[in-house]
């Protein structure tokens, strides 16, 4: 209740806001300065903890790599920097279209429509990931064209391969992550990316270090971690703590795709 309190707040009920309020002292306004902060750290905050595990789970196991041979430590930071940079920066850049989408939804009280977007978005990301698997299936080429030493080509390219789980969790995520945003749900996605993350070390400390696995090993527990998220974020949301905003699967995100894909794309250039 005291989150929906706080989100209340935080979007404004309609009735004479306190944020239109004169400040005529500077009593007043440290007030208003200490109720802004609490307002804007109420989300900032869990949406910071929120990055910070889920691009630690990349440096996690960058870190365990750390005990495989330097060729194979070379190799998981090539695809992590490289190939896996540049599917995150896509998919990341094309769910910010849910962002405007899901906000308008929300104030307008369609409720409806946010669970309508985050489909048309999932049908729009995963299209984009199908795209982007040549670039998982050919890293070998594609990096050594580059001019990238050939062993560290081939290694790579080999840990792209494991990889292709997470691209497509990638493709789940950020519609899932904007609708729970747009809702004010930050900190369920704070909870769900430390308890990932969590699994995450202790995963890849017992596949790496523990059974000498290498690379599946490291591939292994990374794609785990990134479809706990996915499952838990729509765990929480498929068991109706969204009420209103979820009603199932909707043919309605087949309709107005093109336009979608158009805005999707133009989201993403933006923050390319």
């Amino acid at each position: 209740m005291a989150g929906e309190q706080m989100a209340e707040a935080l979007l404004g009920s309609g009735k004479g806001r306190e944020d239109l309020e004169e400040i005529r002292s500077l009593k007043q306004f440290l007030k208003h300065w200490v109720e802004e902060n609490k307002r804007l750290w109420y989300l900032a905050g869990p949406s910071i903890f929120t990055s910070i595990c889920r691009y630690s789970l990349g440096a996690t196991t960058q870190v365990f790599a750390g005990h495989l041979t330097t060729l194979e430590l070379d190799a998981v930071s090539t695809e992590n920097m490289v190939i896996a940079g540049l599917a995150f920066g896509i998919m990341m850049g094309m769910g910010s279209a849910l962002e405007t989408l899901c906000g308008q939804a929300y104030g307008a009280k369609q409720l409806h429509m946010l669970g309508v977007y985050m489909q048309r978005s999932w049908v729009i990301l995963l299209t984009a990931c199908i795209c982007l698997l040549p670039v998982y299936l050919f890293a070998t080429p594609i990096l050594r064209l580059f001019k990238q030493d050939a062993d560290i080509a081939e290694l790579a390219g080999r840990f792209s391969l494991y990889m292709i789980p997470q691209l497509f969790a990638y493709g789940l995520n950020f519609p899932i992550s904007k609708f729970l945003q747009a809702q004010s749900k930050v900190m369920v996605m704070a909870v769900v990316a430390a308890i990932a993350l969590v699994f995450h070390v202790c995963l890849s400390w017992l596949l790496i270090v523990q059974f000498k696995l290498g690379l599946v090993g490291a591939a292994t527990s990374l794609n785990i971690a990134w479809w706990i998220v996915v499952l838990a974020q729509f765990g929480y949301i498929a068991m109706g703590y969204c009420p209103g905003a979820w009603n199932g699967f909707s043919w309605g995100a087949f309709r107005g795709l093109g336009s979608f894909a158009w805005l999707s794309i133009g989201s993403a250039i933006m923050l390319w």
